[in-house]
């Protein structure tokens, strides 16, 4: 029975296809498992795992979120500019609060919008992204920048280095991938032991239905907006970190495939089911695709090709089984009345 269940599940066969991608560049380079590319897939899963956290509770509530990406530039860059002027050099832990805070402060402007006039979720954060956008590189006139002290010195820590002896080749684990850990751990506690987390999937799976169990449907919306408001600015702060730079424009744009990676680990577009591991399990994919296809001999002009293909196939896969199983229980359920 749980063999069952198992196999039906969309994370057991996008396991498969991770695994198989990783044969295929191991037979083709012999290279994938060198202490040195496994810390760069790892290091390169940082930062859209941390996003892929924050939308996917907002698309398990039955939302959507295109405005993660600005709301961490933004948030990242102004907590940045200022500790530059300060030659700020104390402990990280009041940088990243301060860019959770930046950032809750924008999922607010969403979530209030959303939750309390109704209005619809994908206009409301593609319009905000483009606010705070132009608020970024007019406004605040965002160029590239220097990171103070304490945040180069945070990028430049790392847990370990994987060494490729054979060709000389280094690359350290950087101490963020802790982050990413905390953060998963938070979002796996609240979800699985909190009302409030359980209030997440019922909005998502049946808004009327969670409304009459008594959860407040008007609030859960407006939170899990301000959660992937804090999550992007912590991220935000995070990535700047790890480049050793500030770029403003360096990760806007890429909501698409956090997104996509979401879906394709079985995230539900319409809401109500999605899981950490399955969420991981597609940032991971999308992720080696993306920085292995030189490894089996690909160009990388082929790099949005393969990963567009692999995206609908994926989620192409991922709808086809939620329609199965919703007319599953449609025929139990019928099966249950005529009984």
């Amino acid at each position: 029975m749980k063999r069952a269940k198992v196999t039906e599940r969309t994370e057991f066969y996008l396991f498969l296809a991770l695994c198989a991608w990783i044969a295929v560049i191991q037979l083709r380079s012999g290279q994938f498992f060198t202490p040195n590319n496994l810390v760069d897939m790892v290091r390169a899963m940082v930062i859209p795992g941390m996003f892929a956290i924050g939308c996917q509770t907002v698309m398990i509530s039955g939302g959507i979120d295109v405005s993660f990406p600005v709301f961490a530039s933004l948030s990242g860059y102004a907590v940045t500019r200022v500790l530059l002027r300060a030659e700020y050099a104390g402990s990280m832990i009041p940088v990243y609060l301060a860019g959770a805070g930046l950032g809750l402060l924008l999922g607010m402007f969403n979530g209030l919008i959303i939750a309390k006039f109704k209005f619809i979720p994908f206009i409301v954060t593609l319009g905000s992204s483009s606010i705070f956008l132009g608020v970024l590189l007019g406004a605040l006139n965002a160029t590239l920048i220097e990171v103070p002290p304490a945040m180069l010195a945070h990028g430049k820590a790392r847990l370990f280095s994987g060494v490729n002896t054979a060709r000389g080749l280094s690359s350290d684990m950087p101490v963020t991938v802790l982050l990413l850990i905390a953060m998963l751990a938070a979002m796996f506690l609240l979800r699985r032991y909190t009302m409030f987390g359980r209030g997440i999937y019922a909005v998502g799976g049946d808004e009327t239905s969670a409304q009459r169990a008594g959860f407040p449907v008007a609030r859960i919306k407006f939170l899990v907006y301000c959660i992937a408001g804090a999550f992007a600015g912590i991220t935000g702060v995070a990535y700047f970190c790890m480049t050793q730079f500030c770029s403003p424009n360096n990760i806007v744009g890429t909501e698409m495939n956090v997104i996509a990676a979401v879906v394709l680990g079985g995230t539900s577009m319409s809401g109500g089911k999605g899981t950490l591991l399955g969420a991981m399990l597609g940032v991971a994919l999308l992720t080696i695709m993306q920085n292995s296809l030189i490894m089996v001999g690909v160009s990388s002009n082929w790099n949005s090709v393969v990963t567009g293909a692999v995206i609908v196939i994926g989620t192409m896969v991922t709808s086809y089984q939620n329609s199965g199983r919703r007319l599953r229980k449609l025929r139990a359920g019928k099966g249950g009345a005529a009984l």
